[in-house]
């Protein structure tokens, strides 16, 4: 790679409403750090409150930061130190760098760690760069080598993927069972495929918008239901539920749609404070509420069932756009009537 300084545009949020496309450098690299050309940005929920509201959650913008962490691209410039892959890999890359804290928490678990960094995150100052940019440079040990029969295209879906597999494998053994899925976005709907793959014995996909349940259908869904259909849901006595919605309406269906002694993971990011949801009737039910948050090694899952054809997730991108026109890309993600992941091409 030459010392020339060359353009890198990327997709900047600066405050709420306020999202532009600059010109970002690359800062000097450390011996374990690979130049990565992006190929694919796929557009996720965070993005979208970064764009819209100036926070995601309780991570409020406080700088400039680079958004994006559902990326895939080509190893452009190898590590000095000769780890990681070879100028010309594909490779995608996991978003999450942990560090040592004195905070309890399960150490086969990294997800949980409260020092955890994430990319393109306002959680910590100063903020994590995200990798909406013509290129990036990673530690090595964030970067996951690609098959070479998997589409690049594809291959954007891994990040989120992997959040709906952890979900999946918080719910415990799928086979023969029947499973319920309220929020049919992106994330629910990539839950829908991997349970498929898992020989669920019924799977029930809920939304507000038919666009969403078109593709829940189109990826394994045998029963789709609107949300308003309280009854219907109610009715569907699932062994497990996944609340994707990320809405305290969400939840409340997912419980009472989960038979006694069933269970409901949420993978759905609430708001914070107190949310108004039945929990008499997760009591009289003896449902087990479980949380799941991220992901860890599911991506290497993700990444060989994508390879061998087990799973199969593209009917969730419903759009591409150019870097150029990513306000417009935003615009259409945020619109969950008309589309399902929004990817940028870079």
């Amino acid at each position: 790679m030459t010392t020339e300084r060359v353009e890198n545009l990327a997709l900047v949020a600066h405050a709420a409403g306020d999202v532009r496309i600059e010109d970002v450098p690359l800062n000097p690299l450390a011996a374990d750090e690979a130049v990565i050309r992006i190929s694919y940005g796929g557009i996720c929920g965070s993005d979208l409150h970064y764009w819209k509201h100036g926070a995601a959650g309780e991570s409020v913008l406080r700088e400039p930061m680079v958004l994006g962490h559902e990326i895939v691209g080509i190893v452009e410039c190898a590590a000095a130190d000769g780890s990681g892959p070879v100028v010309g890999t594909p490779v995608t890359v996991h978003p999450a760098r942990s560090s040592a804290t004195a905070v309890r928490f399960p150490s086969e678990r990294p997800n949980l760690s409260p020092t955890v960094t994430y990319l393109g995150s306002a959680a910590h100052l100063p903020h994590t760069a995200g990798a909406f940019a013509a290129r990036v440079a990673f530690p090595t040990a964030m970067l996951h080598v690609l098959p070479t029969n998997l589409p690049l295209r594809t291959s954007v879906l891994i990040e989120p993927t992997s959040v709906a597999w952890h979900a999946v494998s918080r719910a415990g053994a799928i086979g023969g069972k029947r499973v319920l899925v309220v929020g049919s976005g992106p994330i629910g709907a990539l839950a829908v495929a991997v349970l498929k793959r898992a020989g669920a014995g019924e799977i029930v996909a809920v939304d507000v918008f038919d666009k969403p349940l078109e593709i829940a259908h189109a990826l394994g869904a045998d029963v789709v239901l609107k949300a308003g259909d309280v009854d219907a849901i109610a009715a569907v006595d699932a062994d497990i539920a996944i609340e994707s919605s990320g809405n305290h309406r969400g939840l409340a269906s997912a419980i009472a749609g989960t038979t006694r002694g069933g269970r409901v993971v949420m993978v759905g990011l609430l708001p914070s404070g107190d949310q108004p949801v039945p929990i008499s009737l997760a009591i009289t039910r003896e449902l087990e509420l479980i949380g799941s948050f991220r992901f860890h090694r599911e991506i290497d899952d993700v990444i060989r069932a994508l390879a061998d054809g087990s799973l199969t997730v593209d009917s969730v991108i419903t759009h591409e756009f150019p870097l150029a026109d990513a306000l417009e890309a935003l615009v259409v993600a945020a619109d969950a009537s008309q589309s399902g992941k929004v990817v940028l091409a870079f």
